[in-house]
């Protein structure tokens, strides 16, 4: 298959879309404590006013024939700053792993996302100087409501969900995922279908659809990079999705 990152998509003003992700993995060079990082950080986001800390916890396991597992340590360590903007609807997160950014709805544009996205990762590598993306991500959660009366997923998922031979009973939900390489490209994609949220049932079908496009290798971090990669996994055939 060959990638075209010219294609045009067609625009949704009520997008499924309850949530966006660019998910950069890069792990931090420099010095990442919690006074630095917040005392760095916020002077840089007032569009995003409300900050929670973020942590991490560590266990070791000792396992040994014919006992039990045995906890020998439990620590808990500062991992990073989680900022919110002003409206709530969008989500920063700055980790010593990587950054994170979310959109939640309703969702607008891509080139929205991708820009405010951007710009925040370029404070965070500043501040974090990594010198090669372990893994870039671009996830779009869509939450799909369909008539409550005499639906039939066929007719909007291909496949649709099947019951066991030989049984004829109602579905109550279901989860189905797929793991689908893209050959000549370093990405992969997961798909998952999911439903109906248990809210949803006694009014109409609800369709939970998870579509995560990822890098499959690390790169050296490069001028140019992050760009390229977020346009070519965009125009994935997950893009009938978005």
């Amino acid at each position: 298959m060959k990638i075209d990152v010219a294609e045009q998509f067609e625009h949704l003003p009520r997008a499924p879309i309850v949530e966006a992700v660019i998910d950069i993995r890069a792990r931090a060079e420099m010095n990442w404590e919690e006074q630095l990082v917040s005392e760095m950080l916020k002077p840089k986001l007032p569009g995003y006013p409300r900050v929670s800390p973020q942590s991490e916890f560590r266990q070791e396991v000792t396992f040994e024939v014919g006992q039990q597992p045995k906890s020998e340590q439990q620590a808990r360590r500062w991992k990073g700053l989680r900022f919110h903007s002003e409206d709530g609807r969008h989500i920063a997160q700055f980790n010593r792993d990587g950054f994170v950014f979310s959109r939640l709805p309703p969702y607008e544009k891509w080139e929205h996302l991708r820009d405010e996205a951007l710009r925040l990762w370029r404070i965070h590598a500043d501040l974090a100087r990594p010198t090669e993306v372990l893994r870039i991500g671009l996830r779009f959660v869509n939450s799909i409501v369909l008539p409550p009366h005499e639906v039939r997923l066929e007719d909007y998922l291909e496949p649709n969900p099947e019951l066991p031979r030989g049984l004829d009973l109602p579905f109550l939900g279901f989860l189905h995922s797929d793991m689908l390489a893209v050959p000549g490209y370093p990405y992969a994609i997961n798909v998952v279908r999911t439903g109906p949220p248990q809210e949803l049932r006694s009014r109409a079908i609800g369709l939970i659809l998870d579509v995560d496009v990822f890098t499959t290798q690390p790169s050296e971090l490069r001028e140019g990079l992050l760009e390229a990669r977020l346009a070519e996994m965009r125009s994935q055939p997950s893009h009938s999705l978005r």
